[in-house]
Formats: structure tokens, C-alpha cells, sequence
């Protein structure tokens, strides 16, 4: 294997690349106009990743003041309700169940698509395409262009990125190397990062296989905290609720709390990943089971 081949080199590549790419995504002003206007009712799908980044997208939004929005799994949904915009958000844009969900939609739901590959089925398919082949990737799990699109999402939503990439860049230069060491991980969000939460315990199965969970934060008390034991990461994203990091040290597991922007936080989560997807003698570029794209049969 040569280096340029080497396992986890799309992975490395791809996750450092973002606070690039989160840049060059705050200042497409007129991508961004094509999201759906304040006042609308939305439904936000996708699958796995992008799922999980549509439901930070939409408690942004909703809480934000911007209209009632709601976060599916494209094959659990409930799109038929009313909804003035559906925005599919999809890497590939050849995923099954979202493909199906927008080609069953009554044309009267405008469309929208978030998309990574240009030529993808979607980009026909949608009302209106927000592609973003700079975001795109080579390796199977998924790093910038998830938060690549969230970075979209937030700036279509007036805030101003430049804390958060500038706290990427600091978090990606220099990563705890002891954070790759730990038996078990929880992660823990507020809000819009229970999104990010369940998207770092993915992050963390796909790319090395480990045992994570995910949870909202107060959730976390209520049962699952009875896992937290020496040897052990809890991860919190964005501010902890009051107390808690005392009740996880008391347990003896370590609790991982950074003051930065949570979606800087995540991909520093990225780099961990790969660091310990390659300790374990792994490549998460084709990790076990997983392919870019997920086309069922019929």
C-alpha cells in the first residue's frame, strides 16, 4: 500500500479540510436564499448522518423564530401534513429512501435538495438543488460534508460562523491523544448538539467499531449514566447542565467537556475517530459492512 493510499488518508484529508470548507459555505449568500424563507413549514430528512445533522438544522430554525420545522429519517416520516418545503439532505443523492420520499411528495410541497454530488438522480428530482462538490468526499464516513451542509443551514439562518472557524481550527491542531484510549463513550447534547451527539457516537461505530451511545444530555440521568465507569468517556456538547460533570466523576469515568463552538467540538470528535479507527489496525476510508452510498434493492 503506497502512502497516497494509506489507510484513513481520504478520512485525514477530508476532516482537516473543514473549517475550509465551513468558510466557503457561510459565504454562498445566494445558496443560501434558496433554503426555505422565514414563516414556512418545514420537514428536514435524510438518512444516518444526514438525519442527524437535519435535526440540529431544525431545532436552529424552529427556535430561532424561523417556522415550525421538523427532522425525519427519510424512511420514518411524515411528510404528507402540510408542509410548505421538504429539504432533502443527502451526500450522494442516490440514497433509496430519499429518493423515494421526494418522488412521492404532491407537487405542490416545494422541494429542496442539499446535495454533495452534482450529477447525482436528486438534482432533477428537487424544486430547487444546493449542491456542494467541494464537500464532497472519497472515504465512506462521512466528516465535512455533514457539517459542511450544517454550516449552510446556520448561515442561512444569520449567524455568523467566523467563532466557529477559527474554534475548528485551533481544536484540529491539536488533539488529546488520550481522548482515542477509552473502553466506552457517551455522548451528550443540548438542544440543536443532540444532533451532533448522536452524529459523534456514528462517527465513532463506523470509523472503529467501538461501543457508543448517545443521549440527551438530561436523558443521560435518567438510566444510561448507569454505564459510566473508570476507563470511560462522557462527552458533552455545547454547555453541561448544571451538576452533571460531578455525577459522571463520581462514577469514575471521565468527563469530556470543550468551551467551543459544538460543531468545532465534533470535528475534533472526527480526528479522535480516525485516530483510534487507526490504532485499531482499521481503515475507516471502507470500514466494515458500510458503502458511500446506500442503494437498496428492489
Amino acid at each position: 500500500m503506497t502512502n497516497a493510499h494509506a489507510a484513513g488518508a481520504h478520512m485525514q484529508a477530508e476532516l482537516a479540510s473543514q473549517p475550509d470548507t465551513w468558510e466557503r459555505a457561510f459565504g454562498m449568500r445566494a445558496e443560501q436564499q434558496l433554503l426555505p424563507a422565514a414563516g414556512a413549514r418545514v420537514a428536514v430528512v435524510g438518512c444516518g448522518t444526514s438525519w442527524f445533522m437535519a435535526q440540529s438544522y431544525a431545532f436552529l430554525r424552529e427556535s430561532g423564530g424561523f417556522g415550525v420545522t421538523d427532522a425525519f429519517a427519510a424512511s420514518e416520516n411524515f411528510v404528507n401534513r402540510g408542509y410548505d418545503a421538504v429539504v432533502a439532505l443527502t451526500r450522494s443523492g442516490t440514497t433509496s429512501e430519499v429518493l423515494e420520499l421526494i418522488s412521492g411528495l404532491d407537487s405542490s410541497v416545494h422541494t429542496i435538495g442539499v446535495i454533495g454530488d452534482p450529477d447525482s438522480p436528486l438534482v432533477n428530482m428537487v424544486d430547487d438543488a444546493v449542491v456542494l462538490p467541494f464537500a464532497d468526499e472519497q472515504s465512506v464516513v462521512q466528516t465535512r460534508f455533514a457539517t459542511t451542509a450544517l454550516a449552510l443551514f446556520r448561515a442561512s439562518l444569520g449567524e455568523d460562523l467566523t467563532g466557529a472557524i477559527a474554534d475548528a481550527r485551533t481544536a484540529l491542531a491539536d488533539v488529546d491523544p488520550t481522548l482515542a484510549a477509552a473502553e466506552q463513550y457517551s455522548f451528550l447534547g443540548r438542544g440543536w448538539t443532540v444532533g451532533l451527539a448522536h452524529e459523534a457516537a456514528l462517527k465513532m461505530r463506523e470509523s472503529s467499531q467501538s461501543w457508543t451511545e448517545s443521549y440527551p444530555s438530561m436523558e443521560y440521568r435518567h438510566g444510561p449514566i448507569a454505564i459510566a465507569a473508570p476507563g470511560r468517556i462522557t462527552w458533552q456538547f455545547g454547555a453541561a447542565p448544571e451538576g452533571l460533570r460531578g455525577q459522571v466523576e463520581a462514577t469514575g469515568a471521565r468527563f469530556v467537556e470543550h468551551a467551543i463552538d459544538p460543531m468545532a467540538d465534533l470535528a475534533r470528535l472526527h480526528q479522535v475517530a480516525l485516530d483510534r479507527s487507526l490504532a485499531a489496525g482499521l481503515d475507516p476510508d471502507q470500514p466494515r459492512n458500510l458503502t458511500r452510498a446506500v442503494i437498496l434493492d428492489a
